[in-house]
């Protein structure tokens, strides 16, 4: 089993640079994919509220035979619920549906700046009271710019222990990593081979080869040597080992820059604009 490194977190917690993330992964099909992504090697899974799959990754926890304080897991609020009152009942409900006693990280899913009176920041008051309770460890953000998180420094007590953001090949979000990394923030890329899209890409299936190495390994590994925490999803036995294996082999600095140079900005992003998205589930 390969040792997977762990990022030191501002707040004095760390957590495990490679995870297994369940975005858009069935209910039905979670337990035996959590599970599988268990059995690896992976102890980091990032899940949330709006996957609907919570109370299974909590299940195949439970029943993997690891002490929980092996597994460090994420889940995120749902965007319909960032007024205080509202983020408690999440956050409650999210604790129930786990059912692992406590969470390691709990993110504000999206910031929705045009929703909410645009405030974001008395739902972030609201993580910093959960995890002054004791039963969550750590507290950060997801797709969070650089004025989100401005205005959280600006206003508020506690700096974000991680910023859950995309990045990949065609979208190296460089702005956003650089103001994480000023301010003692990690950084943990989704998407991270833009849902396979970077994956014959010229560039990086000539250092895959080179290396020995498949494209989407060649991908995780400049994640993993950016400094950046990364969470590919995927329910294939195959892909599920492939994915975790890239920690016995590195890439030139060379290699890692070429990769880099493949950045297109915002013509490179496949999610949504973190500025605009203003999507709330019914």
């Amino acid at each position: 089993m390969s040792d997977v490194p762990t990022i030191s977190l501002n707040d004095g917690n760390s957590i495990p640079q490679l995870g297994f993330g369940v975005f858009q992964i069935d209910p039905a099909d979670t337990v035996e994919a959590v599970s599988l992504a268990l059995r690896t090697g992976y102890r980091h899974i990032d899940t949330a509220e709006m996957y609907g799959n919570e109370k299974e990754v909590g299940e195949a926890v439970r029943a993997s035979g690891l002490e929980r304080a092996e597994i460090f897991v994420t889940s995120k609020l749902n965007n319909g619920f960032h007024r205080p009152d509202d983020a408690r009942k999440a956050f409650e409900g999210t604790l129930a549906a786990l059912d692992l006693g406590y969470l390691d990280l709990f993110l504000i899913h999206w910031p929705l700046p045009t929703l909410y009176d645009g405030d974001f920041v008395s739902t972030w008051k609201a993580l910093e009271e959960f995890r002054s309770e004791g039963r969550l460890r750590s507290i950060g953000v997801s797709n969070f710019q650089v004025a989100h998180l401005q205005r959280l420094a600006d206003e508020t007590d506690t700096v974000p222990a991680v910023n859950q953001i995309e990045v990949h090949p065609y979208l190296t979000n460089e702005e956003v990593r650089a103001y994480d990394r000023e301010h003692g923030i990690a950084t943990e890329a989704w998407s991270p081979i833009a849902q396979g899209g970077v994956l014959g890409d010229p560039t990086i299936t000539q250092i895959a080869e080179k290396v020995g190495r498949t494209p989407a390994q060649v991908v995780l590994r400049w994640h993993i040597e950016r400094g950046d925490i990364v969470f590919p999803k995927s329910t294939t036995p195959s892909r599920i080992q492939e994915n975790f294996e890239i920690f016995d082999f590195s890439l030139e600095p060379a290699d890692v820059e070429a990769i880099s140079r493949l950045d297109r900005g915002e013509d490179g992003r496949t999610g949504p604009n973190p500025d605009v998205f203003d999507y709330v589930p019914s």
